[in-house]
C-alpha cells in the first residue's frame, strides 16, 4: 500500500496564498500522476491540478494563473502553491496519486490522502 500525508491547510483572508504539501510513503512502489482535487461542502470532488510522472501538467480552469503544482520526484511529494486565493476556493483539499506496487505481482493503486481544509476569509 501507499501513503499519501498531506500538509499545510489552513485559514486565509481572500488574497492571500498558502501552500499545500503532500508525501507518499510505501515500499516498492513507483508513481505514475499525481494530483490535488478539492472538495466543497454539498459539492461533488473536483480535479485541481494534476502533474504527470515526466512533469506535464494540467489545472481547472478556475486556478489557472493562480495555482501552481509540482512534484519531486526525488522525495515523492507533490505541493500545490495556491496564491490570489479567494471565497470560494474554501474546500479540503485532497491529495491523490496513482502508480504501481513490485512485490510478487506488479499491482497498479490509486491512493489518497486524508484531506487538508484550506478556508478563505472574505
Amino acid at each position: 500500500q501507499v501513503q499519501l500525508e498531506e500538509s499545510g491547510g489552513g485559514l486565509v483572508q481572500a488574497g492571500g496564498s498558502l501552500r499545500l504539501s503532500c508525501a507518499a510513503s510505501g515500499t516498492n512502489f513507483r508513481l505514475n500522476d499525481m494530483a490535488w482535487h478539492r472538495q466543497a461542502p454539498g459539492m461533488q470532488r473536483d480535479l485541481v491540478a494534476r502533474v504527470s510522472s515526466d512533469g506535464r501538467t494540467q489545472y481547472a480552469e478556475s486556478v489557472k494563473d493562480r495555482f501552481m503544482i509540482s512534484r519531486d520526484t526525488t522525495k515523492n511529494t507533490v505541493t500545490l502553491q495556491m496564491n490570489n486565493l479567494k471565497p470560494w476556493d474554501t474546500a479540503v483539499y485532497y491529495c491523490e496519486a496513482d502508480g504501481f506496487v513490485y512485490g510478487q505481482e506488479i499491482t497498479a493503486f490509486r491512493s489518497w490522502g486524508q484531506g487538508t481544509q484550506v478556508t478563505v476569509s472574505s
